[in-house]
């Protein structure tokens, strides 16, 4: 039987196992996923599925270097206990060193790559790791960057991590950037690259509050104006005031020292990823009228 996408994303569904997996099982099983999914609860895979649904937002940032490559990745765990836990550690930082040999071009091509030191893949050792610590592993995310002229590189304890690509100035500049860029949470580098559709929002919003001034319409245009140009130097590397030297723009430190960032990265732990509320009340009323 043919092996479709349909069948193993059925089969992902099912059983919140990874792609890589699924697709095994089902080549095993002759594309049965009834066969599968009992191949995979005897194999123990199930037991790890059933903690694929639950949300992972604490855990670590971790990044490695070569002669030639930085990585970054941030792998999540649901408890920050977890995070702090040899095991967990140990996974995170072979895993960036898997990055680092492998360079994958995406998340599915790490997923699916051979785990360092290991004759297993890393999803399979991520399976593992569920297994033996009984709480919900996510590799989220990964960054690869080439080393050409300065590398900035900065890691603020193990929640927050940078990587900058850049082009003159010297090794501490490229380093001081990168530890601005962790306090500043920049969102790129210059104006051109802010989404248009991030700008129409703020234009929305402070044209809404502009209303309320009952000023004509060509005044409130010129304060959404200023207002929209305010925002972009907020929210852009160059518009930033540095944060060692706040009377010093970091565009105007980066021409003084003949430097230009081509590009970062920026990642913090668990952004972006909604947590779970627990209700101890609702979830034992829930349970009663079960019952």
């Amino acid at each position: 039987m043919k092996i479709t996408a349909a069948l193993v994303k059925e089969l992902r569904e099912r059983t919140g196992a990874g792609m890589m997996e699924c697709k095994k099982a089902l080549v095993e099983s002759g594309g049965d996923i009834e066969a599968a999914i009992e191949a995979m609860r005897k194999s123990g895979q199930a037991k790890a599925a059933k903690k694929a649904g639950r949300i992972a937002a604490e855990g670590l940032i971790v990044i490695q270097q070569d002669s030639n490559h930085a990585a970054m990745v941030e792998v999540n765990s649901e408890t920050d206990f977890v995070s702090k836990a040899d095991d967990f550690k140990g996974f995170c930082d072979a895993l960036a060193a898997t990055v680092l040999r492998e360079c994958p071009s995406n998340l599915e091509a790490l997923m699916a790559a051979p785990f360092i030191n290991s004759d297993k893949s890393v999803e399979n050792v991520r399976q593992d790791l569920i297994a033996k610590i009984g709480e919900n592993v996510n590799v989220r995310r990964f960054a690869l960057m080439e080393s050409q002229k300065n590398l900035g590189v900065y890691l603020h304890g193990a929640r927050i991590g940078v990587l900058v690509d850049m082009r003159g100035g010297d090794a501490e500049l490229a380093k001081d950037i990168a530890m601005h860029i962790a306090a500043s949470r920049p969102l790129c580098i210059s104006p051109d690259q802010v989404p248009t559709e991030v700008i129409d929002k703020e234009k929305d919003i402070f044209a809404a509050q502009a209303a309320n001034s009952g000023k004509p319409a060509h005044i409130i245009e010129k304060m959404v104006g200023g207002r929209i140009n305010k925002f972009l130097g907020e929210v852009t590397l160059l518009g930033q005031p540095f944060v060692k030297e706040p009377d010093q723009k970091v565009e105007k430190l980066l021409k003084a020292k003949e430097a230009t960032v081509v590009h970062f990265d920026r990642f913090e732990v668990g952004e972006g990823i909604e947590k779970k509320s627990e209700n101890f009340a609702d979830e034992v009323m829930q349970q009663v009228k079960k019952d």
